[in-house]
């Protein structure tokens, strides 16, 4: 198989199918005679994920239910990554995350150009602003289904960037360091020289997981990963563990992170190397820079 997309889900019965919906082949670009699996980690949702549903929109998912679940998905995550089935392997840690329609086929040509790197994705907040700040005045599912509803996503998935903001992660936009990715691309031979996610974080979620695994990653790839342009995942509000938590939640991260490291959290420096199109209007917009 070439390649396994690992989502990560827990009481998502209205975002996730939207999610897998613009990761199916009927969706993605480019991506004709790619051999690709979607494995939905069912995490304990108080109402198990409709496997039948989601394999009527993309018929290449399997779901994988983990029942009693423990706080944190992250060795679940791992234990799936491990497993899995592709040549490469893709991890969203947050099946809430809807993708643009190149983003696979501009992972996979990034990997084939060179493969000694991860390949990594802008982040962004569907809504007027970031969701920390936006779930607090007001915007909520509701609010949020109004606001798809008015662009054709469904058609055209690029739409997806006129109604979103740059998530905090990707705040300096197309050509800067991130300080996470929401969808990270790596050969299975990188997975096993890099490693999976530090089980030691037990937070809802994962806490820091994603940014210890990021930092990594980026380390791995001689602080040099390949970065899309042009490409990201979208944010849908759904009460997560972090994005869309209170401050106190988010600081009791903090604290698990600096009790693990002996220091706080800070986002890896380093050189990306940009890789693929880029629409003007888009890097204007997302504080991209030409050059």
């Amino acid at each position: 198989m070439d390649l396994s997309i690992v989502l990560c889900a827990y009481d998502m019965a209205r975002e996730l199918p939207r999610t897998v919906l613009t990761l199916g082949a009927g969706y993605q670009r480019d991506i004709a005679g790619l051999d690709y699996e979607i494995l939905v980690l069912d995490h304990g949702s108080p109402v198990p994920v409709d496997e039948p549903a989601l394999r009527r929109i993309a018929p290449q998912v399997r779901v994988i239910r983990v029942e009693p679940a423990p706080v944190s998905p992250v060795a679940a995550i791992n234990r799936l990554m491990d497993g899995a089935g592709g040549r490469v392997l893709a991890l969203m840690i947050d099946g809430a995350r809807m993708a643009s329609p190149g983003l696979i086929a501009a992972a996979m040509a990034a990997l084939a150009r060179d493969d000694s790197r991860a390949v990594g994705t802008l982040a962004f907040h569907l809504g007027p602003d970031m969701q920390a700040r936006s779930v607090f005045a007001g915007y909520d599912r509701a609010t949020e289904d109004r606001l798809l509803a008015t662009v054709p996503w469904q058609e055209d998935g690029y739409r997806l960037f006129d109604i979103s903001v740059l998530a905090a992660s990707s705040a300096n936009g197309w050509f800067a360091p991130i300080a996470e990715s929401n969808a990270v691309f790596i050969t299975r031979a990188f997975h096993a020289r890099c490693g999976g996610l530090d089980p030691r974080f037990a937070s809802p979620g994962g806490g820091f997981a994603n940014l210890e695994y990021w930092t990594r990653v980026v380390a791995a790839s001689g602080q040099a990963p390949w970065m899309i342009l042009g490409e990201g995942t979208f944010h849908q509000v759904h009460g997560g563990a972090a994005t869309n938590s209170p401050a106190e939640a988010r600081q009791a991260m903090r604290e698990e992170y600096r009790t693990l490291f002996g220091a706080d959290f800070r986002p890896a420096a380093y050189d990306p190397r940009p890789f693929g199109k880029l629409d003007p209007a888009l890097a204007a917009r997302f504080g991209g820079r030409q050059g």
